[in-house]
């Protein structure tokens, strides 16, 4: 299945603004309650700002004029409390919806990360981490500044918009249809020029993502970065991704302050046609001083919203872009469901494969029709070339991936009836190269194993030695509280290999996997561990992959792995002989 996201986006056809913005508002639903509080404040404040020049022009008409300066003073105390009442109104509601968009922050990571666990190994294969973690951290905090600092501002300025637009058209028609129509002209060219904003903001987030993603990979691989005295191979591939991003970051600057000047410009341009008209209107007895105060009012609280609306239309769709690269991951299935249970088969084998075929790529297809059985107990050792599917096939078995064709059967049924949760504690792997998490070895031991969880260090340490794991526990300095830092560097590879073989001994698998697991220790812990090995439960199969012949040279069977095939060798010498010709041919 493609997981691949930037070919997703590019291939799915756009949601439009209005569907983006529909799916969003659902994962605020339960803040129903919050934002009606909030809308109630914006709109109490939004009609204080529109009576505040009514009541201005009303006393420059009525008293100033007439010099009654108690009116004045009183009118003025009125002022006074509407504008207290408005400052706290407008308190209110940013208070409010600054907690809405922390709290809708929350929910949309959460919801990204329990995605992402869904998710199966395939998408992080397809996918940079570092572009991930941009669409977690940085697309996620585009959405909470729009929520937090400006929704409440976007339907505020419109209500405003609104309610100075009737008094406008009240006070007089002829004169507010005039001023109306550059805020016309306005909507036409905000219409022609939002989706080309949208697209470059869109590049810009992207590009970000692939920044992130660039400086990740570097720094993960600086050791190798040093050890070849290729810093120039960082910088060049970092500057790339940093041009890249500045590009698109000024064509997105651009796009996000075009609407600043224009709607400046036509705003300059109504005022001039109330001033215009306005004196005519008064030249002729059909208008007064206080009335055109009060228009000029008006008229700005129909555009300075508007400059601001620029800015908040722009973080608008600075924020549905964010949301278009969030809801791709939202909306990935995983391709691993979960079939019904079904009734095993008598006397099947521990593990099945039944005329299996896969490929990483629909196009290229890795294994070709693959049968074998492996039955309760028993040591099994992949042998063949680099490339030739061992772990892929070690990775079918522990269902990290399903086949395109076939079947694999765990216990005589299907393993996809298997939660995940079962199929774990029936099937151990232990990778070639480990990861570790930041804490302890206790940590590392213990993760996704809840059966030792709430033991003690010297309760833990006695389940180890009665597992046989005492002589690999001895190896690390202060034990279970040694330190692990993340990546687990602050170790051996060889070490880390050990604490993953002990992290998979301690569940108790039915079937071990081990992918060149002695691959980075010294021979005399490679001779510990095959002891080890054989003290396991007389139940538990073993399936090895490893190069070196003397770690198979014990297998009960050894299976030879090549160019999508998967071959009985019968014994160790018969494994070389096919070791040798298969060499001989490439050759």
């Amino acid at each position: 299945m493609n997981y691949n996201l930037n070919k997703l986006g590019a291939a799915q056809q756009k949601t439009s603004t209005l569907a983006g913005v529909k799916k969003l508002l659902q994962l605020i639903a339960h803040e129903k309650r919050i934002l009606f509080f909030a809308l109630a404040a914006i709109l109490v404040n939004s009609t204080l700002s529109l009576l505040i020049p009514l009541i201005i022009g009303h006393t420059i008409d009525s008293y100033v004029q007439q010099k009654n300066f108690t009116g004045v003073l009183h009118n003025a105390a009125i002022l006074l409390c509407m504008f207290l009442a408005a400052l706290f109104t407008s308190y209110m509601q940013t208070t409010l919806m600054g907690g809405v968009g922390q709290r809708m922050l929350f929910t949309l990571r959460n919801s990204i990360f329990n995605k992402l666990q869904q998710l199966p190994v395939g998408f992080f294969n397809q996918n940079k981490a570092g572009d991930l973690i941009s669409r977690v951290n940085n697309d996620t905090d585009k959405l909470n500044q729009f929520f937090s600092q400006s929704l409440m501002q976007f339907i505020g300025n419109i209500s405003i918009m609104i309610g100075a637009g009737i008094f406008l058209l009240i006070i007089n028609t002829r004169l507010g249809a005039a001023t109306l129509v550059p805020a016309v002209l306005i909507l036409l060219l905000t219409l022609a020029l939002s989706p080309w904003i949208k697209r470059k903001n869109a590049l810009n987030l992207k590009s970000t993502g692939n920044m992130s993603a660039e400086i990740q990979e570097s720094l993960n691989n600086f050791k190798v970065i040093i050890a070849f005295n290729r810093r120039d191979y960082f910088r060049k591939r970092f500057d790339a991704a940093n041009r890249e991003n500045y590009r698109t970051a000024i064509g997105s600057g651009l796009a996000n302050n075009v609407f600043v000047p224009v709607y400046g410009f036509f705003a300059s341009v109504a005022q001039l046609i109330v001033l215009a008209f306005g004196i005519y209107l008064i030249t002729i007895g059909e208008f007064s001083i206080g009335l055109l105060i009060s228009y000029l009012s008006y008229a700005n609280n129909f555009y300075n919203p508007l400059r601001q609306l620029a800015a908040l239309w722009t973080n608008f769709q600075v924020a549905m872009a964010g949301w278009d690269r969030i809801s791709q991951i939202l909306s990935l299935e995983p391709d691993l469901p979960q079939l019904p249970a079904a009734t095993p088969e008598t006397g099947a084998p521990l593990l099945e494969f039944r005329n299996v075929h896969f490929g990483y790529d629909e196009n290229r297809e890795i294994l070709h029709n693959i049968s074998f059985k492996l039955e309760r107990g028993k040591t099994y050792a992949l042998v063949g070339p680099t490339g030739g599917g061992k772990t892929t096939t070690a990775s079918l078995i522990a269902r990290l991936y399903d086949p395109s064709k076939g079947q694999v059967l765990l216990n005589g049924t299907d393993i996809r009836t298997y939660s995940p949760a079962a199929r774990s504690h029936e099937i151990g792997f232990i990778l070639q190269e480990p990861f570790l998490f930041t804490g302890t070895v206790k940590d590392n031991i213990l993760y996704g194993n809840n059966r030792y969880e709430d033991l003690s260090n010297k309760e833990l340490e006695q389940v180890i030695l009665d597992a046989g794991l005492g002589s690999l526990l001895a190896i690390f300095e202060s034990g279970l509280d040694t330190k692990v830092a993340s990546g687990g560097d602050s170790i051996s590879l060889g070490q880390k290999q050990l604490i993953a073989f002990m992290r998979a001994v301690l569940r108790d698998p039915s079937l071990l996997i081990l992918d060149e697991a002695t691959a980075n220790i010294d021979t005399i812990t490679e001779k510990l561990l095959g002891e080890i090995l054989g003290k396991l439960p007389e139940t538990t199969t073993r399936v090895i992959i490893a190069h070196r012949l003397n770690t198979i040279e014990n297998a009960d069977e050894i299976f030879f792995v090549n160019s999508g095939e998967v071959i009985r060798a019968g014994s160790l010498n018969d494994a070389i002989d096919l070791l040798l010709k298969q060499k001989r041919q490439s050759s």
